[in-house]
């Protein structure tokens, strides 16, 4: 470890020293970079799959929409647009003479830590706004899926300079030794727990964060919805990447009368998308990460059972696989309604009246999603205003992750900061104010605000009154 950390130490020194090259790089230099990151990537899809399939057993369709496309069509992004979100921003003045404008700057040294349910996705995306923004940065890409962190090392070292951009692969020790660094800027993706800690680790030298954490994300199904349109959509929420999703529906509101109808629109679509010939198939959903994990959602499962729930459908363990699993009944002092499932469980919860659903969301930690099901526009508004979570999609689920146009994040115990897309660009960068002021003499209140102050204090006052 000691040699590791020394390592760190020489790489960080040598950014210190080329951060400053690297801001005055135009767009122009940071699109190319982009561009050869394009082309690698590209390249290396056929292993970025292998690596995906040897670490989460993800299906190639969802490792080439989740993963791989939406890195890609993020540099395109940038590189359509980065000339035009780097120009200057002229804003109006109170000065007489003077003009002002904001000029971005990049933060300067920047740490990403990537999460393990998308390993190259999150440790990429991130990446493309800091380089746009003209920062250097290291990366640290999850221990957890080791064969695509030993892919993403070796394509950051094919692409970048060192002195650029360089990546450190390894565990808690080398996240600790990342950690003590004194970084401009910090994004982690991660859990609430740890990212508490990261937090932590950046005070210290007052570093900015961008925070990009988890929770629960509550559906609510209003009754006027046509369930058997919208449950499709919230199923494949739930059970894409066997739930391991951040802003994966967590847990499900259903109006009491509509419950049955739900539950068998999901197994429907369960048994179609999953299973053939009543055998769940490898190639269209992911294995849990870990045994670690396995177990975790194990006894959740369990504790739900014990204390009442009732197993619908699914509930196997089989192979590093959960089965698609919908409970009913499930008390809301069982441990799954407690922390975040980041699994293909699915509880289902039932309503009567719309505001008890409004008060116990917005008696929990701020979700990083909410999402919300419903043909009458007073019902969406009326949610939307009395609750809170870090973004939402109506009559859909993590929609809005995709939309480049609208920031994404969390807020407090979700998460921290904004990204994708300018937004990325502007997380990245110091919105550095600057006014010009005009020559001597062109402002008549100039000689008025110096001292000796005698006789002007009565001026000032009719200003006021």
């Amino acid at each position: 470890m000691v040699d590791v950390t020394k390592q760190i130490q020489q790489v960080f020194e040598l950014q210190k020293k080329q951060q400053h090259v690297v801001k005055g790089t135009s767009a122009a230099e940071r699109i190319q970079k982009l561009l050869k990151l394009k082309t690698a990537i590209r390249t290396h899809t056929p292993a970025i799959l292998q690596a995906l399939q040897q670490d989460l057993e993800k299906p190639s369709f969802e490792a080439v929409t989740t993963e791989v496309l939406g890195v890609i069509q993020e540099i395109d992004r940038f590189i359509a647009n980065l000339e035009q979100w780097m120009q200057p921003v002229e804003v109006d003045t109170q000065s007489v003479g003077a003009t002002a404008k904001i000029i971005w700057e990049p933060k300067g040294q920047c740490l990403i830590f990537s999460a393990w349910n998308f390993p190259f996705y999150l440790l990429f995306l991130p990446l493309i706004p800091a380089i746009g923004a003209g920062n250097v940065c290291i990366l640290k890409p999850s221990e957890m899926a080791p064969a695509t962190s030993r892919l993403a090392t070796k394509i950051v070292r094919e692409v970048f300079e060192e002195s650029e951009v360089a990546i450190f692969e390894g565990g808690v020790d080398v996240a600790e030794a990342l950690v003590a660094l004194p970084f401009h800027h910090i994004f982690f993706t991660g859990s609430t727990s740890i990212g508490k800690h990261v937090m932590q680790a950046a005070a210290k030298h007052l570093a900015s964060v961008t925070l990009e954490l988890g929770g629960k994300c509550p559906v609510i199904i209003d009754e006027q919805v046509d369930l058997e349109k919208m449950t499709p959509r919230i199923a494949f929420g739930k059970y894409a990447n066997a739930g391991q999703i951040c802003l994966a529906p967590d847990y499900v509101f259903v109006k009491e009368n509509q419950l049955e109808e739900f539950v068998q629109h999901v197994e429907a679509y369960v048994q179609r998308s999953y299973f053939e010939n009543g055998q769940l198939t490898k190639t269209d959903m992911a294995k849990i990460i870990n045994e670690r994990n396995l177990q975790r959602l194990q006894g959740l499962l369990e504790d739900a059972v014990t204390r009442g729930a009732k197993v619908r459908f699914g509930g196997k363990i089989e192979n590093g696989r959960i089965y698609p699993t919908l409970l009913t009944d499930v008390p809301l002092e069982a441990k799954i309604m407690q922390e975040e499932i980041f699994g293909p469980i699915m509880p289902v919860l039932t309503y009567t009246d719309l505001d008890e659903v409004i008060d116990y969301i917005g008696a929990k930690p701020k979700p990083l999603a909410l999402y919300i099901f419903s043909d009458n526009q007073h019902v969406v508004d009326d949610v939307l205003a009395r609750t809170t979570s870090g973004g939402a999609t109506v009559n859909d689920v993590m929609r809005h992750m995709a939309e480049p146009n609208l920031p994404f994040g969390g807020i407090n115990e979700s998460g921290i900061g904004r990204y994708t897309g300018v937004y990325g660009f502007r997380e990245f960068s110091h919105e550095r104010g600057v006014l010009f002021q005009a020559p001597v003499g062109s402002n008549p209140m100039e000689e008025f605000a110096r001292a000796p102050y005698k006789g002007k204090l009565e001026t000032l006052m009719q200003r006021i009154n």
